[in-house]
Order: structure tokens, then C-alpha cells, then sequence
């Protein structure tokens, strides 16, 4: 059966042979023991674990018509709006198990993507990229594989296309075809959750024109290839993974990002998506930044729940909880967090059906694109809502190991406690969780620049809503005109991939 458990998943990443990994300046060779990459493996391990776990088991696993069995839901394919909707409550179900970003996510999006991206051209009578997506997806369900999506390359300098930049490794390209594959070189920046996993998907940026065409490439390798080495980023609070504590650190479950390289690394034909489909590019981009802005509804929304119910916890703790101010703040914190969240139903819920076969059905582009710009405001304010209630302390508080120091533990007990049925150690524990996870990457920073930045969803929206069409109605309204005849409810155009 194409599922395993999260200790399986967890063995299977145990051991590099060929792959290059660095985390601050040393290669790592154990990304399950480091301990600066384990938080990492243990989201991605609550992945796993929740097809298993009986309040996720339903929203974890899924049948799939490929393979004629249930598989992990991360490794499926989308057949209906409720496959959609399935997939932004898992996500935020997830965030509650985990207080971070689990890092699956992005790989998923890019099945259904190329799932969409290889039908088209199959029906325009190029089949070999489908077929060989298929036995990919077969293969990744069966066994269940943990999958990176790399999309963002470096990018050189912005205003230069792909084949104009001085740099010619500025974009992943192919640098040398042979009769077995091909050889590939560039780097992707950014790339979720890459030092632990199975396998990535590589895809194309943006669109590309005809002299583009060595860039518009997409392929899957496993990680552990001859070739490929990964720069670890750093971020807020990292370090305290190193500490060996059991508070500082909380959630003791996170994400990472990372520099993927790929110096010259080969690629089996059979493994190759796209290669010099110049013009199917950018409606790649768009079908999946679509599917990857829709997702953001849950994740979001999970880890909004996880800082609602600290602060919370936190007001009760000094006292402040039934103030008319903290409730109506602890309010719009709610407000803030379900508008997100119903944006992305509505993206699933609107969903349409693109191409035929095992799969092909995409979000609503307009709703998906209005969900994640409400992402790139609503977390910046519910934190901030938070970090008003919780006080002063949530920036300043004295360390765990002050805390277990027999010097002066007695001495902060006694003056970190507030109401008495709370200890000094319970408001440190709060405060330590609520500060990591409202001043993370995984819900700040990624927030505003994951799946495009705000820009790009306003582009987005912009291209899709018809304004001529509301102008149309506007006059008719005011007697300068006659009542429009148009079937649409919303003054919506089709997107590129709807149009093809």
C-alpha cells in the first residue's frame, strides 16, 4: 500500500550517498540527528503520521485512480472541489499538530500542475511528457515519496530574460543533451523543506520566450544525485535548536529553506516533464502559483489558531482575559484569521476541471490570488494583536536554563508568575511558543513573499477581473447605455490556462 509512516519516511532519508548538504559552513551527513535540520524532519514526518492518526485519517489519505489504492494525500491528485477543500482543512489540521510549516505543500502543487501542464500537450498530440509524468506519479505514490517543489531560480538580474543574463547559470538550463537524458546546471532559491526529502520536482520560474527555449525545462531527481548540493538558510531564533533545551526552542517541530544547486547533474529522459516547450511555461507559472496561493488559507489559518489560543491562554495568565479591549482584540484576531481561511474554500469550492483523465482540476484563479494577498496582511496583523496582549515579556524573558538554575530559580518563579494558579514555568512555555511561531519565517516572512509576492498577486487579480464588463453594468445603471447581455455572475476573464 502506497503509504508510510512517519518512522519509515524518517529511515528513508537517513543516509546520502551522492547529495551535498551544509548547514552554517559544515556539510551535515545525518539530516535526521542534526540538530538543526531534525525539527524539520519531524514535520515533515507529522505528514506521514497523520494518514495513520485517527483525527486526520480521512483528511490524509485519498484513493487514487492511478494506482487503483489510497495514498497520502500530498501525493495526490485533484479530482473534484472536494478534493480542494480536502486539501486547505488538512492543511490547516496539520498546523495544529506541528506549529510550523510542514513543507510538503509545495511538491503537491507541482503534481497537479504537471498533472495539467503534460494532459494539454498530450491532447495537442505530444503524449511522451504525460506519459512520462504518469509512471513518475505512480511510482512517487506507491512509494509514498516526501517531494520538494523547486520553482524559484536565482534570477540574476531582474529586468533580463533567461537567455539575455550575463550569467547564463542565472536560471536552471540543460547544458548538454545526450542519448540517455540530460545534463542540467543552476541553482533554486528558496526551495521549502529540500535537505529532507525524497525526491524534487523542478519546474520553470516564469515565461519564457523562443530564445528561452534551453530554460523552459521541468524534470524530477532524487535528492541524493551526483551533483546536487544544498545551502541551508538560516532564520529567526534558529540557534535555539542547538541549545539543547525543551522551551526555548518551541515548537520543537520546524521549517527550513535552502539553496538547491545542481551542478551539472543528469537526468533520465523518462524523468523529463518539459524540455523547450517555450510556450507552455508561463501558463505553468500560473496554474501552479494558483494552486500554491489557494493552500496558504490553511496553513495560515492553523497557525492563526495556534497564536489565537497562546495569546489567549497568555491574557489568562496576567489576569486580563475578561477586559473588553483583550476580547475585542482576541475578536479581530478571529475575524482576521477566518477571512483567510474562507477566501481559500471558496478558491477550492470554485474550482473548475481543466483537462480530462485521473486529475486536472484547478482552484479558482481570482479567489486563490485574493487568498493569499489577504495572506500577506492578516498574519503581519494578527501578530501584532498578539504581541499587544501577551506584553513586553514575549521580547525580553529570561532563558529555560535561568529558569532550572537553583541560583536564582526560586527568585523567577516568584516574579515571572501572575495569576497564582499559573506557574512562572506554564507563562514562559506560552510565551516561548507564541513568540516562535508569531515571529517565524513560516508565518511572517513567508507569508508576504511564498507563492509570489504581493505584486504579484495584485498582477494577478488585475488581468482577471473584467473591468470593461463592470463599466458595462455602471452605465446601464446610470441611463447611458442598454443593459449588457452577459452570461458570467462575476465580471471575471478567463486565465491563460482556461483560455487554452
Amino acid at each position: 500500500m502506497g503509504l508510510r509512516t512517519g518512522q519509515q519516511y524518517v529511515e528513508g532519508i537517513r543516509h546520502r550517498q551522492h547529495a551535498s548538504i551544509y548547514v552554517m559552513g559544515k556539510r551535515v551527513t545525518d539530516v535526521t540527528t542534526n540538530l538543526f535540520l531534525k525539527p524539520s524532519v519531524l514535520a515533515f514526518k507529522a505528514t506521514f503520521d497523520a494518514a495513520f492518526e485517527e483525527d486526520t485519517r480521512d483528511l490524509a489519505r485519498v484513493y487514487s485512480p492511478i494506482v487503483g489504492e489510497e495514498v497520502n494525500r500530498f501525493n495526490s491528485l485533484h479530482t473534484s472541489p472536494q478534493d480542494l477543500v480536502a486539501k486547505v482543512k488538512l492543511l490547516r489540521k496539520l498546523s495544529h499538530k506541528t506549529g510550523t510549516c510542514f513543507q510538503r505543500c509545495v511538491g503537491w502543487d507541482a503534481l497537479n500542475t504537471l498533472y495539467i501542464v503534460t494532459r494539454r500537450m498530450a491532447d495537442k498530440g505530444k503524449k511522451i511528457y504525460y506519459d512520462n509524468f504518469i509512471k513518475y506519479v505512480a511510482d512517487v505514490q506507491k512509494k509514498d515519496l516526501a517531494l520538494a517543489g523547486a520553482m524559484t531560480d536565482v534570477k540574476g538580474v531582474r529586468t533580463l530574460r533567461p537567455s539575455e543574463q550575463p550569467n547564463p547559470d542565472a536560471y536552471v538550463r540543460v547544458v548538454e543533451e545526450r542519448d540517455d537524458g540530460i545534463i542540467v546546471r543552476g541553482a533554486k532559491a528558496n526551495i521549502t523543506g529540500i535537505a529532507v526529502v525524497d525526491e524534487v520536482v523542478v519546474m520553470p520560474t516564469r515565461a519564457m520566450s523562443e530564445n528561452d527555449a534551453a530554460y523552459a525545462i521541468s524534470f524530477a531527481i532524487p535528492l541524493d544525485s551526483p551533483g546536487v548540493k544544498i545551502v541551508v538558510g538560516r532564520q529567526l531564533n534558529d540557534a535555539r535548536r542547538l541549545e539543547g533545551g525543551e522551551v526555548d526552542g518551541l515548537p520543537y517541530m520546524f521549517n527550513h529553506e535552502g539553496l538547491l544547486i545542481l551542478d551539472d547533474v543528469f537526468v533520465p529522459w523518462e524523468r523529463v516533464f518539459l524540455y523547450k516547450e517555450w510556450k507552455e511555461a508561463g501558463v505553468l507559472v500560473e496554474i501552479f502559483s494558483s494552486y500554491h496561493r489557494q493552500g496558504y488559507a490553511g496553513c495560515k489559518s492553523g497557525l492563526g489558531d495556534v497564536i489565537i489560543g497562546a495569546t489567549h491562554n497568555l491574557a489568562k495568565q496576567i489576569g486580563v482575559v475578561d477586559k473588553s479591549h483583550v476580547q475585542e482584540k482576541l475578536t479581530e484576531m478571529v475575524f482576521l484569521n477566518e477571512t483567510m481561511y474562507s477566501a481559500g474554500l471558496a478558491a477550492s469550492w470554485e474550482g473548475r476541471k481543466l483537462v480530462d483523465g485521473p486529475g486536472g482540476f484547478w482552484v479558482n484563479p481570482m479567489y486563490a490570488n485574493v487568498t493569499k494577498h489577504l495572506v500577506t496582511r492578516f498574519p503581519y496583523e494578527i501578530a501584532k494583536l498578539s504581541h499587544d496582549i501577551a506584553g513586553g515579556l514575549l521580547g525580553t524573558a529570561p532563558s529555560e536554563f535561568d529558569l532550572k538554575n537553583p541560583e536564582i530559580k526560586a527568585l523567577i518563579e516568584k516574579y515571572l508568575q501572575g495569576v497564582p494558579e499559573f506557574t512562572a514555568e506554564t507563562r514562559l512555555r506560552m510565551i516561548r511558543l507564541l513568540e516562535n511561531t508569531s515571529l517565524s519565517v513560516a508565518y511572517l516572512v513567508e507569508s508576504v513573499h511564498g507563492a509570489g509576492s504581493p505584486q504579484a498577486q495584485r498582477i494577478s487579480m488585475q488581468r482577471l477581473y473584467d473591468v470593461d464588463a463592470a463599466e458595462k453594468i455602471a452605465k446601464f445603471l446610470a441611463g447611458m447605455g442598454n443593459r449588457p447581455v452577459d452570461f458570467r455572475v462575476e465580471p471575471h476573464k478567463k486565465s491563460e490556462a482556461e483560455k487554452t
